[in-house]
Formats: structure tokens, C-alpha cells, sequence
């Protein structure tokens, strides 16, 4: 296990040198700066020359990426060219917040839900609870959460003004943007936990303990959820991450200052070092789920454990 952990650090530790030399690079062939250039073709050479000096854009691609890559070891992501003299780690710091909370809210109620469904539909298959939860699945991966949105701050914030249509002011604010992001979570699980139930089901092993007299729940979640669990965990990983570090579109849509916002706001105005920082934090969190994920398998399934540890 020791070896297992230890390779895959280094493997982080190189993956994440990939992706922000790429990062790098790929910024520098961006059209536009994220400067007023008509304000600096208006300044003196000299003038012009000092204020690329400040951002230290004056010195060769090569060189630049030389003290990025040195900063960053350090843990430094630069300054912020747009948002004026303010670190990118601690705007990431600022912004996480509110897109941690969106995130764990939809995944805990939306793996809730679609693990309850899922069951129900593999134990009463084609039936009407059946039929209900792959209805459910098909509305939830078809319909763009988007379109969720819209209709949650229209009838539920406008019409009926239950809770607040946008921004951040409070917890109920998070009420709505946490449904509209649900609902995908619970057709997603709800589809792969029925799916992979309906298989286990017919394993010979199931067939066994029920004719050892085993209880109904013993056998359900003793030996068909469980076994259920890892390809179910395997997308609840990426799911995960895609929630945790903010929606991008549904934070636009209700206002939420979180950092999926960020993102694009620091996109549309060419904001560098905000660009590669946020690339990076969603790209080691990402591989850190990924982590998590291979460790419970081996929590779930210990032959997993056990051929890794030979391995």
C-alpha cells in the first residue's frame, strides 16, 4: 500500500508539472492581453517598457516560464493582472466557499436519492417504480441544468417567491442552485446503481445466501449494494469534483460568487495567472479524487487491496 501511494504522489507531482507547463504556453498564444491596450499605446516606450517590467512580461517566454515554475513550487500562483494586486491562491481561497458548499449539498442529496431510487428500481423491476426511476434518470441527464435553473428561479423565486432568485446573501440562497445541480447527481446514480444491482442480482453468490435464510436487508446491503458501490463510485468521482469546484454555468446563472464564476469571468478579460491558477487547483483536486477513489476500492472490495499489495 505504502509503494501504491508512493508511486501515485509522484505520478501527481509529474501530471501537475505537465499541465501547467501546457497552461503556460497555451495562455501565451491567447489573442488580446489582459491590459487596456489602447491605454498603454497611448504611454511612452519608457512608460510601456516599466509597466511590462512590473508584470515581468518584458523578459523572454522561456524566461518567464522559468520563474512562474519556480514561484509555483513555492506554492506562489502569481498576481492577478485583472483583479489588481491580489493573489491568485487567495482569490481561490475567497471563492471557495460558496462553490464547496453548492457542491457537497448536491452530491450528498443527489447520491441520497439516486442510491434510493436505484434500489427500488432494481427490486421492483418492470414495474411502475421501475419505470418512475428510469423516467427520472432520462429527464436528469437530458435536460441541462441550465434549463432546471430557469424554471426554479422562475417559479419557485419569482412566482411563488420562496426563496431568493440570485445572488449570495444568505443560506437559503444556496437552496435553489443546490437543486438545479442535483438533479443530474440522482439520475446518474440513480441509472448506474439499478443497472449494476439488476447484475449483481443474478450472481450465483446471491442465489446463495438467500437460500442460506439470510434476511432481505442482509442481503442487500451485505452483498448486492456493496458490490454495487465500486462502478457507482467510479463516476461519483469526477461528479464530485465537477460540483465541489463549482458549476460554471449554474454560478453565472444565480449569481454565486464562487470560483467556477471566477473562471469565467477571468477568461473573458485574458486574466493569465487567475486562468492557470484555478487549471491547476481543478486539475490536482481532480487527480486527488482520482486518489481517493482507487483507496476505496480497496475499502469496498479487498481483493482489490490484496492484488495492488502483490503488486
Amino acid at each position: 500500500m505504502k509503494k501504491f501511494i508512493v508511486v501515485r504522489v509522484v505520478n501527481i507531482f509529474l501530471t501537475l508539472v505537465v499541465i501547467a507547463t501546457a497552461t503556460f504556453f497555451l495562455m501565451k498564444l491567447l489573442p488580446g492581453s489582459p491590459f487596456d491596450e489602447e491605454r498603454l499605446a497611448a504611454l511612452t516606450e519608457e512608460a510601456r517598457t516599466e509597466f511590462y517590467a512590473k508584470y515581468g512580461l518584458d523578459k523572454p517566454v522561456i524566461i518567464q516560464y522559468g520563474i512562474y515554475m519556480g514561484n509555483l513550487v513555492q506554492g506562489d500562483l502569481g498576481t492577478s493582472f485583472y483583479f489588481k494586486g491580489q493573489k491568485v491562491e487567495s482569490l481561490i481561497k475567497d471563492r471557495i466557499g460558496p462553490s464547496a458548499l453548492l457542491g457537497l449539498q448536491a452530491v450528498i442529496l443527489g447520491m441520497s436519492i439516486g442510491l434510493i431510487l436505484g434500489m427500488i428500481a432494481a427490486f421492483r423491476h418492470n414495474t411502475a417504480w421501475d419505470y418512475f426511476t428510469m423516467f427520472i434518470a432520462v429527464i436528469g441527464v437530458s435536460i441541462p441544468n441550465f434549463v432546471f435553473a430557469a424554471l426554479l428561479q422562475y417559479y419557485i423565486g419569482l412566482k411563488w417567491g420562496i426563496l431568493p432568485i440570485a445572488y449570495w446573501e444568505s443560506y437559503s440562497s444556496s437552496i435553489l442552485p443546490t437543486l438545479a445541480l442535483t438533479m443530474m447527481v440522482i439520475a446518474l446514480i440513480a441509472r448506474f446503481t439499478r443497472n449494476e444491482m439488476l447484475e449483481v442480482l443474478q450472481q450465483d453468490y446471491i442465489l446463495t445466501a438467500k437460500s442460506k435464510g439470510l434476511s432481505k436487508w442482509s442481503v442487500i446491503f451485505n452483498h448486492t449494494l456493496r458490490n454495487s458501490l465500486i462502478p457507482i463510485i467510479t463516476i461519483l468521482g469526477p461528479i464530485t469534483v465537477s460540483l465541489l469546484t463549482g458549476s460554471l454555468v449554474i454560478e453565472n446563472i444565480f449569481g454565486i460568487p464562487g470560483i467556477g464564476s471566477l473562471f469565467v469571468d477571468s477568461i473573458k478579460v485574458n486574466d493569465y495567472t487567475t486562468i492557470m491558477g484555478l487549471t491547476l487547483f481543478y486539475s490536482a483536486f481532480y487527480i486527488l479524487t482520482i486518489l481517493v477513489v482507487d483507496l476505496l476500492y480497496g475499502i469496498i472490495d479487498p481483493r482489490i487491496r490484496l492484488t495492488e499489495s502483490k503488486g
